[in-house]
This record gives structure tokens, C-alpha cells and sequence, in this order.
């Protein structure tokens, strides 16, 4: 199915998604279907809950609702496309369609950039719970999350226009079920050294150093837990952390074997694996992992299921 390579220049591409398994289309189906409206179902729900229930209005659920979103759209730009192509043949996709779908890996990028921001929130919170509002005020919040979108989409364009100045010459079959940079460059006929080294310095941006952040702030963490006195208080903290460390070990474990290792041919097909993985299953756990561990989620949904009108708390972030 890989071909060898020619000299004629290639304009499409052919999507091999899961073909090689015939006999388990139909549970391959079932079972992405499945994943991805829980996925939707679950995500868009806890946004809507965090955004209309007041006693949410708080920075750690801001982060939370637009972790969902970034869930949400990650989701829905890899996911039905593969599913439509499950009961026919693969279709084409121009190289520039291609590519443009690559970009959605921006939204990735912002995730990592997020997962860091909510553990500098908890950082805060645990740490300095004194000048945690002051800190952490509404706008703040606002500029986090927006620098983390702005930085994700700056580090996806710069990879997607040095891919728009690669060459292609054959064979055109990506075995994945999206455009992914490790399938591209693998086809590339171009000189792909300058892109690996950025797509490395990428992955040591946002991955390595978001973990240097993470693990830094939870050092502390650790550290304050310790000292708290109240075997409540000390749960809570435990209860939050616990959600996020969760998180971060899944989504940064599975991005950065798919990122950072070389590429190669013996590797692609793990690529697959660990893309599932970091694509659609982690996109639906989120909110479970969050929404299992949280009290103040599960008042909110039985406030919700006893008034849509909720009562007035006291810190609100309005956005």
C-alpha cells in the first residue's frame, strides 16, 4: 500500500484510516461513534453547567470550561471524518487541504499551554490562598487562556507554512486517519531537517517546558499540603490536584511519544495508536476525571436538576 516513490509531483493525498482491519469495521465504528458523542455529550455539558450555575464562576472552572472546548473542537475536526470514511473507499484530500488540517494541531499546542496555566492556578490557590483573588482576578484568567490560544495557533502556522513549501513526489498513502506532521514529512521529497528541528524545538517548548512548569509548581503544592493541618482541607487540595496530574500524565505522555521521536516508518504505526489515544479517548475522560473527583460539580448538577436558577456565590468571574 506505501508504493515507491516517483518523480511526478503529488497534489492529493489517500486517508488509509483503520482499512487494514476489514473484519472490525463495524466495532471500530461503533465503538469511535460511541467515544465521540460521549465526547460531545460530556464536554459541551460541563461547559454549559460551569457557564450558567454562579457558584462555578470561579478561575479553576474558567480553565475548565475552555479545557472542554479545546476538547470539544479537537474532537470534531479529526473524528467524522473518520467515521464517514469507515463504510467507503478513502477519499482524496488535497495536499493543501492537507496540510490546513495539520493546523488543527494548534489546538493541541493550546491544551499544553492550558494544562500549565490550571496548574499555576493551583499553585496559587494551595500556596498563597491569601492573594489568590488578587493574583488570579478576572482578567488575568482572560489573558491566560487567551495567550494560551494565541500561542498554540503561532506555533501550529509556523510549522504549516514551512509545510507549504515542501514538495511531495510520491507515494500518496498516509496510514493515519488524519493529516498528522510525522505522516507528512515521512512523504515529503523535500529537505524535511529544518522542520524536524523546529517540530523538536516545538515539542521542547511546549512539552518539556510545560512539564518543567507543572512538576515546579506541584513541588510546592507538595510541599503546602504537608503543612495543612486539616485532614478536610488537606482531601480537598489532594481531590483537585489528583484531577490534574491525571490529565497532564495522559495527554503530555502520549503527545510527546508521538512528537518526539524520530521519524520513521517502524514508528508510524504506534503514531496511530497513541493519536487515537490523545485525539478522542483523552478529549472524553476530561470531564469524567474532573467531574468523578469534584463535589462542588456534583452540587452544581443537583442544583441544576432541582432549579435552573442557581443561587448567587461570592467570588464571580464574569466573561
Amino acid at each position: 500500500m506505501t508504493g515507491e516513490r516517483i518523480n511526478t509531483t503529488v497534489t492529493r493525498f489517500i486517508l488509509l484510516g483503520f482499512s487494514e482491519f476489514p473484519k472490525l469495521r463495524i466495532i471500530l465504528f461503533v465503538v469511535f461513534l460511541g467515544i465521540y458523542l460521549s465526547t460531545v455529550v460530556w464536554n459541551l455539558g460541563l461547559i454549559i453547567l460551569i457557564r450558567t450555575d454562579s457558584c462555578l464562576h470561579t478561575p479553576m472552572y474558567f480553565f475548565l470550561s475552555n479545557l472542554s472546548f479545546l476538547d470539544f473542537c479537537y474532537v470534531t475536526t479529526t473524528t467524522p471524518g473518520m467515521l464517514s470514511d469507515f463504510f467507503q473507499k478513502p477519499k482524496p484530500i488535497s495536499s493543501l487541504g492537507c496540510i490546513t488540517q495539520y493546523f488543527c494541531s494548534g489546538l493541541g499546542l493550546s491544551e499544553c499551554c492550558l494544562l500549565t496555566a490550571m496548574a499555576y492556578d493551583r499553585y496559587v490557590a494551595i500556596c498563597n490562598p491569601l492573594l489568590y483573588t488578587a493574583i488570579i482576578s478576572p482578567i488575568v484568567c482572560v489573558w491566560m487562556v487567551v495567550g494560551a490560544y494565541m500561542t498554540g495557533s503561532s506555533g501550529s502556522l509556523i510549522q504549516m507554512c514551512a509545510l507549504l513549501q515542501f514538495n511531495f513526489c510520491g507515494p500518496n498513502i498516509i496510514n493515519h486517519f488524519f493529516c498528522d506532521l510525522p505522516q507528512l514529512l515521512d512523504l515529503s521529497c523535500s529537505e524535511t531537517f529544518f522542520l524536524q528541528a523546529t517540530r523538536f524545538v516545538m515539542a521542547v517548548i511546549f512539552g518539556a517546558t510545560s512539564l518543567l512548569v507543572i512538576v515546579v509548581s506541584y513541588a510546592y503544592i507538595v510541599g503546602s499540603m504537608l503543612k495543612i493541618s486539616s485532614v478536610e482541607g488537606r482531601s480537598k487540595a489532594f481531590n483537585n490536584c489528583a484531577s490534574h496530574l491525571t490529565v497532564v500524565t495522559m495527554f503530555f505522555g502520549s503527545g510527546l511519544f508521538v512528537y518526539m521521536h524520530p521519524i520513521s516508518g517502524n514508528y508510524l504505526g504506534y503514531d496511530k495508536m497513541a493519536s487515537v489515544f490523545y485525539t478522542m479517548v483523552i478529549p472524553m475522560l476530561n470531564p469524567l476525571i474532573y467531574c468523578l473527583r469534584n463535589k462542588e460539580i456534583k452540587d452544581a448538577f443537583k442544583r441544576w436538576k432541582k432549579n435552573p436558577v442557581f443561587s448567587h456565590c461570592h467570588w464571580q468571574l464574569k466573561v
